[in-house]
């Protein structure tokens, strides 16, 4: 761990859960710990919200295909899912990970939600660009990535859904970077601690975001959240 850490510039050091072969108790252990610190620290609530607004005047007779990317275990779709019941939308929701293990813990979680399913896709690949949605959702996502990687997706994912882009990402910031540190010490997964660290750092600056929506020729539509989170919904 680094105590005099720059934020700057955004790294390039990859997160230990980049590797998709990662499986086992190993990461069904990293993922559970994961939703718990997220919703402890209202992440989940922040795209929940986003959806909230980006479909503020949709009909809700109308049935709405969401893609969550990097879905993990699902717990973002099975909160959505909630939302989605509780307010009488007809949503078909479908989850979107590298990773397989994951996808087999999404769906052994997901059972007594018919609504959602979820596949192991490449989302650059030419199958992923493809298809046709409503909304996206990206929930710690695109920090994974680099810009020109996240304007190419951005640009062909916009072409490709109807509604608009849920983006819920990390403000890359000191003090975020300082509590993180913080909390780990009541955390006894190292994966998560190490890439938690390293996702701040990967994280976005305000400056950031508004200059890839230049580039995408949207309308910076950008919130800052609690806990060190951004809020960027890309309307059609």
């Amino acid at each position: 761990m680094d105590f005099f850490i720059s934020t700057k510039q955004r790294s390039d050091k990859e997160e230990l859960m980049d590797d998709f072969s990662i499986g086992g108790d190993l990461l069904r252990d990293t993922l559970d710990k994961l939703e718990n610190i997220n919703r402890w620290l209202g992440g989940n609530k922040v795209t929940v919200n986003g959806l909230q607004s980006l479909l503020k005047h949709h009909p809700k007779e109308k049935e709405i295909t969401i893609i969550d990317v990097g879905c993990g275990h699902g717990d973002i779709l099975r909160d959505v899912a909630k939302f989605g019941r509780k307010h009488n939308y007809k949503f078909k929701l479908i989850g979107i990970d590298a990773n397989p293990t994951a996808i087999d813990y999404a769906n052994e979680l997901s059972v007594n939600y018919p609504e959602l399913s979820f596949e192991t896709q490449d989302i650059f690949s030419d199958d992923f660009k493809n298809r046709t949605f409503d909304v996206v959702l990206a929930t710690l996502f695109l920090h994974h990535f680099k810009e020109p990687q996240l304007i190419s997706f951005l640009g062909n994912t916009l072409k490709q859904n109807n509604i608009g882009i849920v983006v819920n990402d990390l403000h890359r910031h000191k003090l975020a970077y300082y509590l993180f540190m913080l909390l780990s010490i009541f955390i006894s997964n190292k994966m998560i601690i190490e890439d938690g660290l390293t996702s701040v750092l990967r994280g976005f600056k305000r400056g950031d975001l508004e200059r890839m929506s230049t580039k995408l020729n949207v309308k910076p539509r950008i919130q800052w959240k609690w806990a060190f989170r951004f809020l960027w919904i890309i309307k059609k």
